[in-house]
């Protein structure tokens, strides 16, 4: 991406036909912003592709956000790079491949977040995304974005932690006598290392992208989710892209880079103030945001392994995999599907 607002990747392929707009399910993307409540190029992104998309495909811009989500996470500190990644679907019959499904909660009122309303609704949005893909097991799921409101100045990290906990009770990782509102952000041994949760101002209700395992979907992707122990977890980074079908003997070699499709992840500043026994300082550092400092650290372990800084990395992992840690997710294609 030239500028938060540059979708011309997108549109080249359109325009050759090599990707139709009618198939595409979600967009997920970091633009460069500072990842807060005045981050405006999630925005420009959003309508930037809306606008390409409700020329490609003569549907109103409304009714295109309607069913398609944009969850766009702002920041690409340090080696990251400004990037996005649209998934499609077309008709096809497999044994068993890579499904995605979608869902959409109803409108939230203005600071109707990080309460036991959000879980609930998460949850509802969750279960039914998961049917569009065809999931029946939770244990099918691999991996669960979702995307809040922010509500407003104060509510940001608590959309995040509803969200968050909302999608693990609905996979079972969180039973439901502990999804609870007081939980949020108090007790961090409730988590999911299968869930990526974030909260802008540019959404007005809930959205949920499901990932995983079911049967009548083409087979050619695999996708690998492993948690994160904390923000210098190489180990664990590496596993998740070998789970994939990639080595990673330190990094991905450059003949199989263009296998990669995607690269998630969470990552969460610690709140002992260590890491691994040593001190750290993010939590502390007034001058920049501790999830910016995370963003930046984190970005750079996975993108060394990856060998590109088109790395979706994003802050606030609270219930997102271990306490100061976080979670990892590759998307690869076959062997023979380089292009």
């Amino acid at each position: 991406m030239a500028h938060p607002g540059d979708v011309s990747a997108l549109a080249a392929l359109l325009d050759r036909g090599a990707l139709a707009a009618g198939t595409i399910r979600a967009v997920i993307g970091k633009t460069e912003g500072n990842g807060g409540l005045n981050d405006f190029t999630r925005g420009y992104f959003a309508q930037s592709l809306l606008h390409l998309l409700a020329c490609a495909t003569d549907e109103a811009a409304e009714a295109l956000a309607a069913r398609i989500p944009c969850m766009l996470s702002g920041g690409t500190e340090g080696v990251l790079s400004p990037h996005y990644m649209v998934f499609a679907a077309e008709p096809g019959e497999g044994p068993e491949g890579l499904a995605i499904g979608t869902a959409f909660g109803p409108p939230v009122a203005p600071g109707d977040v990080g309460n036991d309303a959000q879980i609930a609704r998460v949850a509802e949005a969750t279960r039914a995304a998961m049917a569009d893909a065809g999931i029946d097991d939770p244990g099918a799921v691999a991996l669960v974005q979702v995307k809040s409101p922010a509500g407003g100045p104060g509510l940001l990290l608590r959309s995040v932690a509803a969200g968050a906990m909302g999608a693990a009770l609905a996979l079972g990782d969180v039973p439901a006598g502990a999804a609870r509102e007081a939980a949020l952000l108090a007790d961090l041994s409730l988590f999911s290392s299968r869930v990526s949760a974030s909260a802008g101002v540019e959404v007005a209700r809930d959205e949920v992208v499901v990932l995983g395992t079911a049967r009548g979907w083409s087979p050619g992707l695999s996708i690998a989710v492993r948690p994160l122990a904390d923000a210098l977890d190489l180990a664990a980074v590496q596993s998740a892209f070998r789970a994939a079908g990639l080595a990673a003997d330190p990094d991905v070699p450059p003949g199989q880079r263009a296998r990669i499709r995607a690269v998630l992840a969470k990552g969460e500043p610690d709140r002992s103030l260590l890491v691994r026994g040593q001190r750290h300082t993010m939590l502390g550092d007034t001058d920049l945001d501790a999830q910016r400092h995370l963003r930046g650290a984190l970005g750079a372990v996975i993108a060394s392994v990856a060998g590109d800084g088109r790395v979706f990395v994003s802050g606030g992992a609270a219930h997102q995999g271990p306490p100061g840690g976080g979670l990892v997710a590759v998307i690869a294609a076959g062997s023979g599907e380089e292009a």
